[in-house]
């Protein structure tokens, strides 16, 4: 016979093990798309105690809907090895252009993210961030539930060694830290320099080349990195999301080996 409260004190036991465990941790990233679970994926791979915060149900970003919810994707010859790394069956279109099912990947990227042991929270927001002696050293979290209700309700706090922006066109991480703790970013400016229209080309290779450091203790990858940094969106392929996850970890390995 199955007991409803059995049921329900083995979810609880468990999922406070899990959050505590999650408090004090090598590297938080925010954001569960590509960029945020690759990432969190080699960083694991590499030993660090890695979690990942994504404010919806359902992980995976943008990569669900493919281009208009055609759930399909492009990458480029750079990016086809590591889809091929995580099992995704990959279509060549024409020379240079890979495509993918946008489930599969997205669905491949999950599981390869935690069996390589990160812990994923969903439904869980960074409201703001922990700043001391002008480095950002953790987050502070609250149920996603409470921020769209609006309730004045307390967050909670963990602490991380580097934290990682994944979250996407927003780059809601870097500006929070941006406004309210008063940290220069290692912008042009100083400052979030804010989205550019889309040029795919040229994007490609920008999010890339500005997934890096913002400020002490902080990176950024995906889209994110173009949102801090100034770059041209996208679009529909993804290869350059797989690689800035993969170069921002890599980044964090050599910071801390």
């Amino acid at each position: 016979m199955l007991d409803e409260v059995k049921i329900s004190r083995a979810i609880i036991e468990s999922y406070k093990e899990k959050l505590l465990g999650a408090l004090d941790v090598d590297v938080a990233i925010v954001g569960a798309g590509p960029a945020g679970m690759v990432c969190a994926a080699y960083l694991a791979k590499a030993g660090k105690k890695t979690v990942l915060f994504e404010r919806k149900l359902s992980v995976g970003g943008g990569m669900w809907g493919g281009g208009i919810m055609f759930n399909e994707i492009v990458v480029q010859e750079e990016a086809h090895s590591i889809l091929k790394d995580y099992g995704v069956k990959t279509r060549v279109y024409e020379r240079g252009y890979y495509l993918a099912d946008s489930i599969e990947a997205v669905s491949a990227l999950c599981l390869g993210a935690l069996r390589a042991g990160v812990r994923i929270f969903n439904l869980m927001s960074a409201e703001d961030v922990l700043v001391r002696r002008n480095r950002v050293c953790g987050l502070v979290l609250n149920w996603t539930a409470v921020e769209m209700a609006k309730l004045h309700v307390d967050p909670i706090s963990m602490r991380a060694d580097f934290v990682v922006d994944a979250t996407g066109h927003a780059a809601e991480v870097v500006r929070i830290a941006e406004k309210k703790s008063g940290i220069k970013l290692a912008t042009r400016t100083g400052t979030c320099i804010g989205e550019g229209s889309m040029w795919a080309e040229v994007a490609e290779e920008t999010t890339l080349k500005n997934s890096r450091r913002v400020c002490p203790g902080l990176y950024t990858c995906g889209m994110s990195a173009n949102a801090v940094f100034g770059g041209p969106r996208m679009g529909p392929i993804f290869g350059g999301m797989l690689l800035s996850g993969r170069k921002v970890a890599q980044e964090i390995i050599r910071k801390t080996s």
